[in-house]
């Protein structure tokens, strides 16, 4: 069988990764970036095409994927005389792999299926270096014939591809998920911080705790920096995880809730990011405890 035809907007670290892989794969691309070309260039020189325009992409496409920042940049590039709605073919899919809004993704849902289409949100897990090899987390929500339709697709780009049910489902898992991680990888940044303080040797308390039921995959991130130097190991900025942490914040809201463990690192992450940390990794977060314990 011959391979749909691919869409995908939103090319940065994460997007140009998963491009990359679809083009080892043999998919034919159509493809939309936003300021920085370098790995639109890439995938062009590989033989993707680039669109004029969302519209464009749409047209060419029988899956259009899109990897943005926000539900904003999602919406925008949806919407209008230039988006994907305008532009999409009977019978498309639209999948969102961005931490979006559930709110948004379900009102989205509604208009791609009013034009003939179908939109799946499918948040992801895992690095940019994950997507290279064709192993993400794919949290895939919504209509489950269309999911059945492009889980061949997701498979090659994801090593674990979940269905988690109705439209919406999968943002609100990866929001929760994302807040959790988010939250672990500060208190262990706080941590290695009070060392300082208490004059106790970084390294010895990673090797205490880590011996023990608190050892995670999150608290080796912040370890590999705090310890070791290396900020490389999780390549999640600060701006985003406050953007993620964030949308949870505005879903406990919407749901009618208090959440009293999002507001700690909330702040933490967005006053990080307003203090010029913005782009640093999320364990370079021990820099930003060790200077406010300095005072």
């Amino acid at each position: 069988m011959s391979k749909p035809a691919i869409g995908f907007i939103g090319l940065g670290l994460m997007g140009g990764a998963m491009v990359g892989r679809l083009q080892d794969m043999g998919y034919a691309l159509t493809v939309l970036g936003n300021t920085d070309r370098t790995y639109l260039d890439a995938a062009i020189a590989r033989g993707a095409t680039e669109a004029a325009d969302a519209k464009a992409v749409a047209e060419a496409s029988d899956i259009i994927m899109l990897c943005m920042g926000t539900s904003d940049h999602v919406e925008s590039r949806m919407r209008g005389d230039a988006g994907v709605i305008a532009g999409l073919r009977s019978g498309a899919t639209v999948v969102d792999f961005g931490t979006s809004l559930p709110a948004s993704s379900r009102a989205l849902a509604a208009e791609v299926a009013a034009a003939g289409g179908a939109f799946l949100d499918a948040p992801l897990g895992r690095t940019p270096a994950h997507a290279k090899d064709g192993l993400l987390n794919i949290m895939a929500s919504g209509d489950k014939a269309a999911f059945d339709a492009v889980e061949p697709v997701l498979k090659d780009l994801g090593e674990n591809v979940f269905h988690l049910g109705d439209i919406g489902s999968g943002h609100t898992i990866k929001l929760i998920n994302n807040f959790f991680g988010m939250t672990v990888a500060n208190a262990m940044a706080e941590a290695f911080a009070m060392a300082d303080v208490a004059g106790v040797d970084r390294a010895n308390l990673y090797n205490v705790m880590s011996a023990g039921p608190l050892h995670s995959g999150m608290m080796d991130f912040v370890k590999a920096y705090g310890v070791d130097g290396d900020a490389t190991k999780l390549e999640f900025a600060i701006k985003n995880a406050a953007k993620d942490v964030g949308y949870y914040a505005r879903m406990t809201e919407d749901a009618g809730v208090d959440s009293i463990m999002s507001k700690g690192t909330l702040e933490a992450l967005t006053t990080a990011r307003d203090e010029g940390q913005a782009d640093d990794m999320v364990s370079q977060m021990v820099d930003f405890y060790a200077k406010r314990f300095k005072g």
